[in-house]
């Protein structure tokens, strides 16, 4: 699990040229809250990790490795 304060790299990698806002719109989310998961502030819940996974393509566990 990624440490709290630590930025996501890897999450702003899949994200690429959406903006947060509208991988937070596509996933049913704040842009906010999407911004604390980027940062690293905030972990996801399963039902959140699954949705992001989904829109941005990739494994959602990876958040819980």
């Amino acid at each position: 699990m990624a440490e709290f304060g630590k930025a996501r790299l890897w999450l702003i990698n899949y994200r690429g040229n959406l903006t947060q806002q509208e991988v937070a719109n596509k996933a049913g989310i704040s842009r906010s809250y999407y911004a604390e998961i980027e940062a690293g502030n905030k972990n996801p819940g399963v039902k959140t990790a699954k949705k992001l996974g989904g829109v941005l393509r990739f494994d959602w566990t990876i958040f819980y490795k």
